[in-house]
């Protein structure tokens, strides 16, 4: 068993890489900004960050951030890890960061880059949105009496402890460069998806397309976001929503 080391071990994700590792007898350590003993700022580096990466055979980089400061996050984590001599870097990205223009999807297709020519060996897995982004999205555009959603739009949700599992299978192998992408089992109209949550919650709301514009706005419309050949993913929207978390 290797000893490996979990960035954004707290988050939605990467709590469940954690555990999942753990479960297969492997030694894991977690960094995140405020859990003891590996509590460090990525963006910031320092001794902490040189003290969590000593020893470590790999390094799965769950850690991100909508605030900016990813791309500074993995400049120090890729440096650290050549000092201390790790031999695989999984990094967990977005499908379509390359084809989307939104501003964190190029923050994460910079930071792929920055990976694949670290000098480390390296995997990259891309997922489509969790179950969790889409009830959060939902639950903030429910909170008025009209639910506007992006007109002609479509999501393909996957289930995140599929992708943790995933994740520790590929940690667990030797590094395989950019893997298929993930994507969940259906893809959906964003409407036929806010009715789901609308009806598992019990609210009543008026639903509204709205046609937006920009580039982004077309790529997301277009399906530069999903991953129809590659829809691997078991558990549907409406399982998560009748499930503890939904």
């Amino acid at each position: 068993m290797t000893t490996i080391l979990v960035t954004g071990g707290t988050g939605t994700l990467g709590r469940l890489v954690t555990e999942r590792l753990r479960s297969d007898g492997h030694e894991v350590r977690v960094l995140s900004r405020h859990t003891q003993p590996y509590a460090v700022d990525l963006r910031k580096g320092g001794a902490g960050l040189e003290a969590a990466v000593a020893g470590v055979d790999t390094i799965v980089h769950c850690a991100t951030t909508q605030t900016g400061g990813d791309e500074k996050a993995a400049e120090n984590l890729v440096a650290a890890a050549r000092r201390a001599g790790v031999g695989h870097l999984v990094y967990i990205s977005i499908v379509g960061v390359d084809r989307v223009p939104y501003p964190y999807y190029r923050t994460k297709f910079a930071v792929e880059k920055l990976i694949e020519e670290s000098g480390l060996g390296w995997t990259v897995l891309r997922a489509t949105q969790f179950h969790d982004l889409l009830v959060m999205v939902f639950k903030a555009l429910a909170k008025l009496p009209v639910m506007l959603l992006p007109a002609r739009v479509s999501d393909q949700p996957v289930e995140v402890a599929e992708v943790a599992a995933r994740l520790a299978e590929l940690a667990a192998g030797a590094p395989a460069g950019r893997v298929e992408d993930m994507g969940g089992p259906q893809i959906r109209t964003f409407e036929s998806l806010a009715r789901a949550y609308l009806k598992a919650t019990g609210r009543r709301r008026a639903v509204v397309n709205v046609p937006l514009w920009g580039r982004a706005y077309r790529e997301f419309r277009s399906g530069g976001h999903l991953a129809p050949e590659h829809a691997v993913g078991k558990g549907t929207f409406e399982q998560y929503l009748a499930g503890p978390r939904g």
